[in-house]
């Protein structure tokens, strides 16, 4: 039986996205696809824009089949959209935004109507005066780009994407700017812009001013004109202790950027989409499509033959989404056609290095995955060129200034990120190696799945070392490296995110980068709680030094929290009591004088704040709960307050008397007679400690409750799909 004939089969979780965000469903929820209607759905909807062609029909299967057995997927708003009255096809975009009300406010509109279709945005505030500048229509001040980015950030919240996504954008600006230093120390507090993600747009001669040592001028960009010098390596300090905090700002090296503009004739590169892989012009649009490379490998390796294939019809595919795309606004249509880029990246290559048997984090699996980036780039050329040759090169393409080739793409390749469609494909994400191999899922009754990656229990079972019990001391510990039962060098092969290190991260970026990426990559490089802010330092001096375009990092467990330290009890927690369980004699566990904590701000269900601090052990297990009140003297609150104040003392009790966890968050949840009270909620927050294993508490996913990681830049939830970014 030939692939085309046989029925794909898909994982349980890649259903459960589906069903929840791309199947079209009729007006009470109900799905009206499957995964094979889904597919015919987009592929004759792309299709159609050669129907008057001698091969439709063959090109109409072929972007099927291609799609339908996960060889290739189109970005969401493509699966979401073909084929309906919607048909807004594109994730990426990027609106520019003019030094005056009128221009600031115009874009707020565009920006909404992009995130109302499904798309993201990425805005540069660099064009906007500083604060407290002169305004000569009003004889006023400006106020600065931050106050404008929040109503960006308030518009954002508003929206909601086609029903399906939320809106999501990026911040940019230049290090130049006057007000550089209120943007790079707006996202430490994480309640702020919630809906950006914020890059510095870095120049080379800022990097110079850092390695020399020396000052840099500070620009205004109403009139060009020097205001102000500032040393730049207190600058760059500022930035990498804020990216050690919580992982933002994010860095774009603009100027690398600029150095590969395929059309420097319409402008220079501002910003980028909202996960920094798609550098685009003022109004230009990206749609994105990704190759899932663990499908290209056979006996002899990489399967190169069939990987071309799939490389120009992609090419095909994406330039017809140009052409049957019903953009949100005019000016991006006009831009859009007139350059033509496309976004071809990749998923699953760490799958591809798993079965080819090459580590991650070495100079053989670089090499490996340079090789096959710089093999898709120069086939999706050959594919453009071919193209061009049968409808012309892309409008804005002029010989005399654009040195290679006609084609019919200005851009042609990128690595973007791919959570949800790789959920969907069953593989790793983008260029990332796999999160984790083994996962705990808490299901409903305080059940526990194990999620084991496919690679390795199928390798574990080959090889007759897999057990139940070495997949939950897997899913313990969070690694594969370390446990004896498991041969040395499968441990080397299948060491996830957090066991590779930075360097080896940032070195696969760039090899990715130079070997044939013409716009950017979507990469978180993972750092270990213990990493300090030199570490950051190296990280992005390296990154920039390796040709990368834009660099992110992430110090595992510093998103979401403020860490601060709190006393322990009174003395009379040293004293020997002790609680008989089903399991013997429990005794409370003593605590230190100084706990680690992390306070979370929530509301109740009429909108009053309340501060939970959970404090931890050295294990990072939860030992104790307070609650702080900011209304403790209104006197009609004061009942709530006590009642709070005494359930978060029979939680420490508890927790203290190690009680299960999830015997803690069922009583909790049965005594809550409300979403929004502190039972729920602190529940919940319990929840999101066990989805963390050994990490702590991490983020929540708001859909699913579970747990959400930071990886390809964006905070992803491997249980249902969601993505704060896409």
């Amino acid at each position: 039986m030939t692939k085309e004939m046989t029925r794909q089969k898909l994982t349980r979780a890649a259903e459960t996205v589906l069903e929840r965000r791309y199947y079209l469903k009729d007006a009470d929820g109900r799905p009206l696809e499957n995964w094979e209607t889904l597919c015919r759905r987009v592929a004759d909807a792309v299709a159609d824009v050669d129907r008057e062609s001698d091969d439709y029909e063959l090109l109409r299967d072929s972007f099927f089949n291609m799609i339908y057995h996960l060889d290739f997927l189109p970005n969401s708003p493509c699966l979401m959209n073909a084929g309906t009255d919607l048909g807004q096809l594109s994730a990426c975009f990027v609106l520019p935004i003019e030094d005056s009300m009128d221009g600031i406010f115009t874009s707020i509109r565009n920006g909404a109507l992009v995130h109302k279709t499904g798309g993201g945005t990425g805005y540069s505030f660099s064009r906007l005066r500083p604060r407290n500048s002169a305004v000569q229509s009003t004889q006023g001040v400006a106020s600065g780009p931050l106050s404008f980015a929040a109503v960006f950030d308030a518009a954002t919240e508003t929206i909601k994407q086609g029903g399906k996504r939320r809106g999501a954008n990026m911040g940019v600006l230049r290090i130049d700017h006057p007000d550089i230093l209120d943007f790079i120390s707006a996202k430490e507090d994480q309640t702020r812009f919630t809906n950006f993600n914020f890059s510095v747009a870095i120049t080379d001669r800022f990097m110079e001013a850092v390695r020399a040592g020396r000052e840099y001028d500070l620009i205004d960009p109403s009139n060009r004109e020097v205001v102000q010098t500032l040393d730049a390596r207190q600058v760059f300090d500022k930035i990498i202790d804020l990216a050690w905090h919580n992982g933002e700002p994010g860095v774009l090296f603009i100027d690398a950027a600029n150095r590969d503009n395929a059309t420097p004739q319409l402008g220079e590169f501002e910003a980028t989409n909202p996960c920094g892989e798609q550098w685009l012009l003022p109004y230009e649009s990206c749609n994105l499509g990704s190759i899932n490379l663990g499908h290209y490998v056979g006996a002899g390796g990489v399967d190169w033959s069939r990987l071309a294939k799939t490389v120009h019809l992609a090419v095909r595919f994406l330039d017809n989404v140009i052409d049957c795309n019903r953009f949100p606004i005019p000016e991006i249509a006009e831009m859009t056609q007139k350059t033509r880029k496309v976004g071809l990246g990749i998923m699953g290559m760490h799958d591809m290095l798993i079965q080819l048997r090459l580590p991650y984090g070495t100079e053989e699996g670089r090499e490996c995955c340079a090789g096959v980036m710089r093999y898709i780039r120069d086939e999706a050329e050959k594919a453009s060129c071919d193209l061009a040759g049968i409808k012309g090169p892309f409008p804005a393409y002029d010989p005399e200034i654009n040195t290679y080739p006609p084609r019919r793409n200005a851009a042609l390749t990128s690595i973007q990120p791919t959570g949800t469609v790789s959920m969907i494909a069953d593989c790793a994400s983008g260029c990332e190696p796999y999160y984790s191999i083994v996962m705990v899922k808490n299901v409903m009754d305080g059940d526990r799945l194990l999620m084991v990656n496919k690679h390795f229990e199928e390798v574990a079972r080959r090889e007759g070392f897999y057990s139940e019990e070495l997949m939950d001391k897997v899913a313990e510990t969070g690694t594969v490296v370390g446990h004896a039962e498991i041969p040395v060098h499968w441990q080397e092969i299948f060491r996830t995110a957090q066991d590779i290190s930075p360097e080896n991260h940032i070195r696969m970026q760039g090899a990715l980068q130079r070997s044939g990426v013409d716009s950017s990559i979507s990469k978180t490089i993972n750092l270990p709680s213990t990493a300090t802010r030199d570490d950051v330092r190296f990280s992005y001096e390296l990154g920039f030094e390796l040709g990368c375009k834009g660099l992110t990092v992430y110090r595992d467990g510093s998103r979401d929290s403020q860490v601060l330290n709190t006393t322990a009890g009174p003395a009379e927690d040293e004293k020997k009591t002790a609680l008989v369980g089903s399991q013997g004699i429990v005794r409370k566990k003593k605590l230190p004088d100084v706990l680690g904590a992390k306070r979370y701000r929530l509301k109740d269900a009429n909108q009053n704040t309340i501060y939970l601090i959970v404090c931890f052990g050295d294990d990072e297990s939860p030992m104790e709960v307070f609650a702080k009140f900011p209304f403790d003297n209104r006197v009609d609150l004061k009942d709530k307050s006590t009642m709070w104040t005494t359930t978060c003392r029979l939680v420490s009790l508890a927790l203290r008397y190690q009680i299960p966890m999830d015997e803690i968050i069922k009583q909790l949840e049965r005594s809550s007679g409300h979403m929004l009270d502190l039972p729920a909620q602190l529940g919940k927050l319990l929840k999101s400690f066990m989805a963390g294993t050994r990490k702590g508490f991490s983020s929540t996913c708001p859909e699913c409750s579970g747990r959400l990681i930071f990886e390809e830049g964006c905070e992803i939830c491997h249980e249902c799909g969601y993505s704060k970014c896409s």
